[in-house]
């Protein structure tokens, strides 16, 4: 069967879902300034019951990915991500999301072929590539000093 490029673009337009641009950079704008709110309100927490800066921001993150990984396990945190798109995956608790989904749906696989070898089936991508960025960052930085 074929057909002209007009028509396959009137067929296309036709069964495309309209774009809800603005609304999901709302609700990725609210949640992800929520988490990250949540974030700031726990460093200034741990800050006051005494910890030293450098403690309160490792404080932080744990508290943080501890929580994305347990909304994850109640099977809340893929709720709020329907809602919010990368207002959940920017911050911390999405790595941590990232990490805990895969080990979730692959835990009755067994702990080497199912937990161990597909936690990192999504977070592993961005952290391979994320330390390569840095190391080509780092490289080109010092060869411009």
């Amino acid at each position: 069967m074929k057909i002209s490029q007009q028509e396959y673009q009137r067929l296309s337009d036709e069964r495309s879902p309209d774009s809800k641009i603005v609304k999901n950079c709302i609700g990725a704008f609210l949640v992800g300034g929520l988490i990250c709110t949540i974030g700031q309100g726990l460093f200034d927490f741990y800050v006051q019951t005494g910890s030293t800066e450098a403690n309160a921001r490792a404080w932080t993150s744990v508290t943080l990915v501890f929580i994305g990984v347990l909304l994850t396990a109640l099977k809340v945190y893929d709720s709020i991500a329907k809602y919010a798109g990368a207002g959940t995956l920017v911050p911390i608790t999405g790595f941590a999301n990232s990490v805990a989904s895969p080990a979730i749906e692959f835990k009755s696989e067994g702990f080497i072929l199912g937990l161990g070898a597909k936690m990192f089936v999504i977070a592993g991508p961005v952290i391979v590539y994320g330390t390569l960025a840095g190391v080509v960052y780092g490289v080109l930085l010092i060869g411009n000093s």
